[in-house]
């Protein structure tokens, strides 16, 4: 059975539940019956010998559990002498026989299911009579791995992830990056390690704090397997939607991967894997949300621990969560001593140049760019997103930079790569073609400056070039007279008054020297101005539109002034018409 006629099947059961369950529902029900269905049937072979061995434990007193999983040969198993098929011969107790069988998963598989909130579908179903209905449809579909294997599940159980994406639009982004984006992280995360990782028997572990559906994990795994099949990712999240969570740890699980390493939780509040790092780490965090409800914590954090924990560099302001993300990939990065880590994150435009210098947004900027963490960034084209239009951006961060890329920072602009989809989905309109990730890959690798149609596309930066001290310009108070008021105590005693209406800050380029600018810039305007050293900070911004701006010059004046003739011309006449 072909790929498109399993997954209409499963969608077929979409036609009972109509009028019952709202369109944007249905994914409640046909994901987890989709994921017991496909445990019923690989457990199936084991059954027999579970059972046997169970008893067997139990009479000895025994935990049975290890040996319940070696006998299944899977991560996981059930201790109940019901299956699927078994449970249709009872139609009058399929609610509480479904229960049952449910109960005597393995833990983590139980959890999946509470997740999924499946009690409350099923109480649904049955007020509905449709419980008997939709478990029967599934009892009869055959999803053993001899005839449909797990990329092939997989790959299904994808499709209908999408598809259920999409019905229920009004969420789909926020659990949900569109696979051609995470294709081009992915692509941009392993290009520099090839090499490494073709060897044989290879093992990397591989990360994400807001994992959503698990799309980044899938998409990171199949780029991995194409590179070198025996090459091995460990797959570590952590989720805050409990839908969302469900869903990864199910796809993981009907693709063989072991699900242990997938945490509920808020990440940011909790982090659910305390003191771990990783060789690579992906993540698209939701962009512009405020931290309000766990700012307790996070403060808690950043001053009882400082740099010990994960907060060091500063905290940017409540509105805007993305920077916290940043800093916690950073916390998780293995040691550059331990071979190093990298990781690609998606994040909007306002961590790159919002707040000023001395605030923990420009903190946090000074801190990577200071300790020379940043690859590149990557600006995409608007409207690529579910659930918004904003121009969004990736950034390529790494402890084990390429000499090369030492002490630099990469911008690449490549909001001019996209085209039109057919259908658009939420804000999604445009999307990255093949051919546009490739461009953007090699951009990414070569490594030098471009530009496409004359324009430029790719830039290379000192870090330094985006650093800059903010001073703060004194100017003297005058008396009525005119005459500049001296100080008579403090520590200003004897100096000139500073008139806190006249002053002034500037920044003034790292690469400057500050008192040569201020002879240049400020003297000839204010020749009585002076520095308060004492109020200069140190800020960091990138200005990433500027740096990729092209002049266009206005048209020849004789144009334009033809143009409004003809226009002028043109009114009269239309005036003229009117007094007639």
């Amino acid at each position: 059975m072909a790929d498109p006629n399993l997954s209409s099947f499963i969608w077929s059961v979409a036609d009972l539940l109509r009028g019952d369950y709202k369109q944007s529902e249905y994914g409640k029900v046909i994901l987890p019956f989709t994921v017991l269905r496909r445990l019923d049937c690989v457990l199936e072979a084991t059954k027999a010998a579970v059972l046997a061995e169970k008893d067997k434990r139990d009479k000895a007193g025994l935990n049975p559990e290890p040996f319940l999983l070696k006998k299944s040969g899977q991560l996981f198993f059930n201790t109940s002498p019901l299956d699927l098929k078994k449970l249709m011969g009872d139609q009058d107790h399929i609610g509480e026989n479904l229960r049952a069988y449910m109960q005597a998963f393995s833990p983590a598989v139980r959890d999946i299911f509470e997740s999924f909130d499946f009690h409350t579908q099923l109480d649904k179903l049955a007020k509905s009579g449709l419980l008997y209905l939709v478990t029967e449809k599934f009892a009869n579909i055959d999803l053993h791995p001899d005839a449909v294997s797990n990329a092939r599940m997989g790959a299904v159980f994808e499709e209908l992830i999408r598809k259920f994406a999409e019905l229920s639009n009004e969420t789909a982004g926020e659990h949900f990056t569109p696979r051609e984006v995470i294709r081009l992280m992915v692509n941009l995360l392993f290009i520099e390690d090839d090499d490494a990782l073709t060897k044989p028997g290879v093992v990397r572990s591989l990360y994400d704090p807001t994992a959503g559906t698990g799309g980044m994990l899938s998409v990171a795994d199949e780029h991995l397997a194409s590179l070198n099949p025996d090459a091995r990712l460990v797959m570590y999240g952590q989720e805050l939607n409990a839908e969302s969570y469900a869903i990864c740890k199910a796809d993981m699980l009907i693709k063989g991967h072991d699900i242990a390493n997938i945490i509920f939780g808020n990440t940011l509040s909790a982090d659910g894997l305390l003191g771990k790092v990783f060789d690579y780490m992906l993540s698209n965090p939701p962009f512009g949300v405020e931290w309000k409800k766990i700012e307790k914590e996070i403060r808690k954090e950043y001053e009882q621990q400082g740099y010990n924990g994960r907060f060091g560099p500063g905290l940017p302001r409540v509105s805007d969560g993305s920077l916290l993300f940043l800093l916690h990939l950073i916390s998780k990065m293995r040691p550059a001593k331990d071979g190093g880590s990298r990781f690609g994150i998606v994040l909007n435009g306002s961590p790159l140049f919002t707040g000023g210098a001395g605030s923990g947004e420009s903190e946090i900027r000074r801190y990577v760019l200071e300790n020379d963490l940043v690859e590149a960034i990557i600006g995409l084209p608007t409207d690529m997103f579910y659930n918004t239009g904003i121009s969004t951006y990736v950034w390529i961060v790494s402890n084990r930079k390429p000499a090369a890329r030492k002490g630099k920072l990469q911008l690449i602009d490549a909001s001019g790569f996209w085209q039109k989809m057919r259908k658009s989905l939420g804000s999604k309109r445009k999307e990255l073609s093949p051919d546009h990730i490739e461009d953007i890959t090699r951009l990414f690798g070569k490594f030098k400056a471009s530009t496409r149609d004359g324009v430029p596309i790719s830039r290379i930066f000192r870090n330094t070039d985006f650093g800059y001290h903010t001073i703060t310009v004194e100017r003297p108070e005058r008396d009525a007279k005119g005459k500049v008021v001296i100080a008579t105590k403090g520590k200003g005693k004897g100096k000139p008054m500073p008139d806190a209406s006249l002053r002034d800050t500037e920044n003034v380029p790292l690469s400057e020297d500050i008192d040569t600018y201020f002879k240049r810039e400020v003297l000839p305007h204010a020749p009585d101005a002076w520095i308060d050293h004492e109020k200069t900070k140190v800020g960091y911004e990138i200005p990433f539109n500027r740096h990729f701006y092209v002049f266009q010059p206005p048209r020849p004046l004789g144009e334009i002034d033809a143009e409004l003739k003809a226009c002028t011309d043109r009114i009269l006449k239309m005036i003229g018409g009117l007094t007639k």
